[in-house]
């Protein structure tokens, strides 16, 4: 049991609280009008998240409004390949670019020696945070998973069936395994940075852990986080880890029992009963509203909410959505949201 004043916290290690503490994934973001000015005033989305006063702004905004149990360090799971020297870019209504790797010459083009000198702004964000959210607010650290950041970095963007990425895995496996080992070497280096910035929980988030076969899902997600996992409780013992293996389906189990996270943040696609009596009984559960339910709001929102918290917080819980907030979600629906954990009284 933790003996920490934080909520978020204590329900990491173990303990049923009602109500339950929240945040939300993507909790500031651009559905939020003090985000959009700032972000404005940022000029680039990249030098938004490389400003610690303005990324340290964005992440304070949602907690201003809405009292969350948890902040999480505004940043992008793209400063990683972009701190190892690949080319990364934001284009307004495209999303991220990046010059792919597809190549031994393209990976050999990569260095690690100037990746903390790179992300230092991330990490004097993580110091200002430190300092500067409530004292019963814990503050997230978090990175991308070594496979969700290989996609990009191979796809050169966003992508459907993950084709060249899963070309190289399959094809060039050699390669493909010197890249991955690569994005663990880094992922470490970066969390423990974090850590020792301030940040008293991380989150790894693997958005395409559900695009791979049951085999490759136990290599490169659950062999890459266990690494992750372990490198953090030799090194920073007693900071919790939750890890987010979207789209994992019964995979859930397998990922909980072998990475030995001390949380596992669920989609919506989890059946919520199978999550309480398989998942929960190993590790805290975190989610899993779908994030439709928040823009469409109303008594769908509120009997959404009512579910999740009716089979879920009976044990180690974290109210959360099951993927982040959109950007049409109105700022007075997660007010409702926001009014309605807080006064569930089980």
């Amino acid at each position: 049991m933790s003996s920490s004043s934080k909520p978020f916290l204590r329900a990491l290690a173990g303990e049923t609280l009602t109500p339950p503490p929240f945040w939300l994934m993507r909790q500031a973001g651009r559905y939020l009008p003090e985000y959009r000015a700032t972000r404005a005033e940022a000029g680039s989305f990249l030098d938004l998240c490389y400003n610690s006063d303005l990324a340290c702004e964005v992440t304070l905004q949602p907690l201003r409004r809405y009292g969350f149990d948890a902040a999480i360090l505004f940043s992008d799971i793209l400063v990683v390949p972009d701190a190892l020297r690949q080319q990364v870019a934001f284009k307004e209504g495209e999303g991220p670019v990046l010059t792919p790797i597809r190549s031994a010459e393209d990976l050999n083009a990569l260095d690690l020696s100037g990746l903390h000198d790179h992300l230092a702004p991330v990490y004097e964000t993580v110091r200002k945070l430190s300092a500067a959210i409530p004292k019963t607010t814990a503050l997230i650290g978090f990175a991308g998973a070594p496979w969700t950041v290989a996609t990009y970095m191979i796809e050169g963007s966003g992508s459907k069936d993950f084709a060249k990425a899963k070309g190289m895995m399959f094809g060039q496996p050699e390669l493909f395994a010197r890249l991955m080992a690569l994005l663990v070497q880094a992922t470490g280096d970066y969390l423990i940075r974090q850590i020792d910035n301030g940040a008293e929980a991380i989150q790894i988030f693997d958005t395409w852990a559900g695009a791979l076969p049951e085999d490759m899902f136990e290599r490169w997600v659950i062999g890459t986080t266990r690494s992750l996992v372990e490198r953090i409780r030799a090194e920073r013992p007693g900071v919790p880890v939750i890890g987010f293996p979207r789209g994992a389906g019964y995979l859930y189990k397998r990922y909980v029992a072998e990475t030995k996270v001390d949380g596992v943040s669920l989609d919506p696609s989890v059946p919520l009963e199978w999550a309480a009596a398989e998942l929960q009984t190993r590790c805290t559960v975190q989610g899993n509203l779908d994030p439709l339910l928040l823009v469409a709001g109303g008594e769908a929102l509120d009997s959404g909410i009512d579910r999740v918290l009716n089979a879920l917080s009976k044990g180690p819980f974290i109210f959360n959505l099951g993927h982040g907030i959109t950007p049409p979600t109105p700022p007075d629906n997660v007010a409702r949201l926001a009014e309605r954990v807080k006064g569930w009284k089980g």
